[in-house]
């Protein structure tokens, strides 16, 4: 542990602190102090004030959080939101997005848009994302200027992508962005197998392979529709959570995006091997795509963490507003008003998201000796009046409109509200320019 004579860095006083593990406690009155971008103290408001500091930020009535972890999404995908509204999942992928992609996907797009999801992360209150899109090497860029922290999924497919012809070129560059990567404080990179119904076996088991070699994690959308699940039995005699069992691909670094199709031998299988479920409410109820038994999941010990998806099926990366949907949607799901209260939500879109991402010594609560990915949120306004459980408050009754301050590795990159690092004026007019160029096009082609 660092010496505790030395100064802190930063001295923060909210008036609530919720380190989300232990689990269910808000600490009233508390500070956290940080050194070298780590916690390094917990203590009473009073206590903490005798120690010699470099700075000290008052946040009153604030609520002192870890930082949202957007467990699954596809940030450049940003650039195609609205594109393709009120379609089912099949028809929204083959006869709009796929072909949007064709046309479009090239390393400026990926800047571009991986830079605009960025800024609407971080305004949002998320300090950790996992990304799942092409060119990752350049989303990697603007993960490492922005200061946010990230895991790189690489995309792989059994057919040709935007930069890479085929799934082992993608995984030839994919292992080359591991080694440029490997000492990077803020980038962790994984496999991204499209889907079961997208990715061979041999391509899956060479993922398998050199996810163990590299200890790697492996994010893939799995059982996102009752469809894929048929479509599955006929093609394999399995369902495809099975089939991955049998490639041997479950386990703790797996990361099953979607599982709105969840029978008892699956759970079993995710119990057993340890996998984590990425919940995506929002999109799943925009394609119709099913339900993702969450409640069911958590009693039975599986680790859920939650996501947006891409901004061209939720349409926004509002992961405050998706954990809300999520604690909503749990208590229909499971006819239960109980199930997925307000604490077990808010650990869900922070300590879960870390555990699934890997980064859960690292991040994901306010412990000692954890990075300071913290998050302000300002619950003073009117429609968080009055304030009886300030987790209650935040869950149900705020927007990430209260988001007031974001650190992330003790680096602030939200202040006020306003991005420290990005310039929002500039990112703004890209988009708009992105959006001008795609709608022309496709009123020509009309």
């Amino acid at each position: 542990m660092s010496d505790l004579s030395a100064p802190l860095d930063l001295l923060l006083l909210p008036t609530w602190l919720v380190p989300v593990e232990p689990a269910g406690v808000v600490w009233k009155d508390y500070a956290l102090g940080i050194r070298d971008g780590r916690i390094v103290l917990l203590a009473p408001r009073e206590e903490a004030m005798l120690h010699a500091t470099k700075e000290i930020r008052e946040l009153p009535g604030c609520l002192l959080s870890p930082g949202l972890i957007n467990a699954h999404g596809h940030a450049a995908m940003s650039l195609f939101r609205g594109l393709a509204d009120d379609l089912p999942l099949m028809t929204w992928l083959q006869d709009h997005i796929w072909p949007a992609e064709a046309r479009w996907v090239d390393e400026e797009f990926v800047r571009d848009g991986t830079e605009l999801a960025i800024a609407e992360q971080l305004k949002g209150g998320i300090s950790c994302f996992s990304d799942m899109y092409f060119f990752p090497e350049i989303a990697s860029e603007l993960v490492h200027k922005s200061g946010i922290r990230a895991q790189m999924c690489i995309p792989v497919l059994d057919f040709p992508t935007p930069g890479a012809r085929d799934a082992d070129e993608a995984l030839r560059k994919g292992l080359k962005l591991f080694d440029d990567l490997k000492q990077h404080p803020r980038i962790k990179v994984a496999f991204g197998p499209h889907a079961p119904y997208s990715v061979s076996d041999d391509k899956l088991e060479s993922v398998r392979m050199l996810a163990e070699e590299l200890d790697a994690g492996i994010h893939m959308h799995v059982q996102e529709t009752a469809f894929e699940v048929q479509q599955s039995l006929e093609l394999h005699g399995v369902r495809p959570m099975a089939r991955l069992a049998r490639l041997g691909l479950l386990g703790p670094r797996f990361q099953a995006v979607h599982m709105t199709q969840v029978d008892d031998e699956d759970l079993a299988m995710l119990v057993e091997s340890n996998s984590s479920v990425i919940h995506c409410p929002e999109s799943n109820l925009k394609l119709a795509s099913g339900f993702c038994p969450v409640e069911r999941l958590w009693n039975a010990g599986v680790n859920v963490a939650v996501g947006t998806d891409g901004a061209a099926s939720n349409n926004d990366l509002d992961l405050l507003g998706e954990t809300r949907t999520a604690a909503l949607l749990a208590k229909a799901v499971a006819g239960s008003a109980t199930a997925l209260d307000a604490h077990r939500a808010l650990r869900m879109a922070t300590l879960n998201g870390a555990r699934a991402l890997g980064l859960d010594e690292q991040t994901g609560s306010l412990e000692l000796g954890k990075l300071a990915d913290l998050v302000a949120f300002d619950l003073s306004r009117l429609a968080q009046q009055p304030v009886y459980d300030p987790v209650s408050q935040l869950i149900y009754a705020s927007s990430r409109d209260c988001v007031q301050h974001l650190w992330v590795g003790g680096k602030q990159l939200l202040d006020h509200g306003q991005l420290t690092r990005l310039d929002e004026q500039r990112i703004l007019a890209t988009a708009r320019s992105w959006g001008e160029r795609i709608a022309a096009a496709r009123a020509a082609a009309h």
